[in-house]
């Protein structure tokens, strides 16, 4: 990978803020960090509510990997939009004329981070949109 991940201000990556003990990510910080309720993040991660708010499908595998996307993808642009708010606000309404004018927020929620992270590697070496 090209690009580093942005830094967040306790000196590690914004995602290790983000993590518990056993390296999950605990939703309640991922809610609190970006002024959201769980019911928001679940929705701007493209799960179900209810899957936040029960420990044993907040802590599975589909629910951990989403959120973990959606945090890389925020981290990524955090430099470049001012912050980790602006950054969430460009992931979840920026329109991406290289993705006919998906968000970010709307390729992470059918399966394609990858292509948004590619992407961002992209545009971080000079490339165009």
């Amino acid at each position: 990978m090209v690009q580093a991940q942005k830094i967040h201000n306790d000196g590690g990556p914004l995602i290790l803020s983000y993590m518990d003990k056993g390296g999950k990510i605990a939703v309640q910080q991922v809610a609190d960090g970006f002024g959201m309720s769980k019911t928001q993040l679940a929705e701007t991660a493209g799960l179900a509510r209810e899957t936040l708010y029960r420990p044993a499908r907040s802590r599975g595998t589909r629910a951990q990997n989403r959120l973990r996307e959606m945090l890389e993808i925020i981290s990524r642009v955090t430099d470049w939009a001012g912050g980790k708010e602006q950054a969430m606000a460009w992931y979840r309404a920026q329109p991406l004329p290289a993705f006919g004018g998906r968000t970010a927020e709307s390729l992470v929620k059918d399966g394609k981070a990858a292509a948004v992270r590619d992407y961002l590697d992209h545009m971080a070496l000079g490339g165009f949109a």
